[in-house]
């Protein structure tokens, strides 16, 4: 079944006189449990599309459906709920908390949401277990290294057990060694969760990793198909 289904897509930019054509009329499908990845040059509509799948931003033109539901038909309230209950994000700066331990940056969602804390306390341990942080639960991110961070990032994109997780450039500010462990970690939940990922990258480690590769170049659809 399809998680998310982009239909005739377009998206326009408009800054002073000057238009600019984000995507232009992009069909896409995205399975559950894919582990796809967006790739193409600055200005491609990598990230633009990925905008609009999170429900960050809505299309001019074409329908965003995400298990059948058409999001661009939803209030900002109704898209913020969904986001919350059926969408993980990874950032590229890990955007964590500063003043939260590792533990409660990844408890953040759950809070946002009607979990129990007996529940909290489980899925938030074992998530930190499975990115091999358990021993770290009570440090701050300022007392992690920054492969530490993106590993408390992903553990918290997984907490509240969505549909997708959204990742934009998640090992742009990570070294060798940290990103293809990171792109491992994120390989084994995506295959024990049947989470899907969705990666918008430049980066060949993550390419590299991918099952999906879908290229796009000026707003468009340039190839789309499974590696290997």
């Amino acid at each position: 079944m399809d998680a998310i289904q982009l239909e005739n897509v377009t998206k326009v930019y408009h800054v002073g006189e000057v238009e600019t054509h984000a995507l232009n009329d992009v069909s896409l499908n995205i399975g559950e449990g894919e582990f796809t990845a967006l790739v193409g040059p600055s200005g491609s509509g990598k990230t633009t599309l990925l905008q609009l799948i999170g429900c960050l931003d809505k299309p001019d033109k074409g329908a965003v459906k995400i298990k059948g539901q058409d999001v661009t038909r939803l209030n900002a309230n109704q898209r913020a709920d969904l986001r919350r209950e059926s969408i993980g994000f990874i950032f590229q700066f890990f955007a964590l908390v500063p003043v939260l331990t590792a533990y409660e940056n990844v408890e953040l969602p759950l809070l946002l949401g009607s979990v129990n804390a007996k529940e909290r306390r489980e899925r938030v341990m074992e998530l930190l277990k499975a990115v091999g942080l358990s021993d770290r639960a009570r440090h701050r991110p300022d007392q992690m290294s920054g492969g530490q961070q993106q590993r408390v990032a992903i553990a918290r994109a997984l907490a509240p057990r969505p549909l997708l997780v959204l990742a934009d450039e998640p090992t742009a500010n990570l070294d060798t060694d940290n990103g293809k462990q990171a792109m491992e970690i994120m390989q084994r939940l995506n295959e024990k969760t049947g989470t899907a990922f969705v990666f918008a990258t430049h980066d060949p480690r993550v390419v590299a990793f991918a099952r999906r590769v879908v290229k796009l170049r000026d707003g468009r659809i340039d190839s789309n198909g499974a590696t290997g």
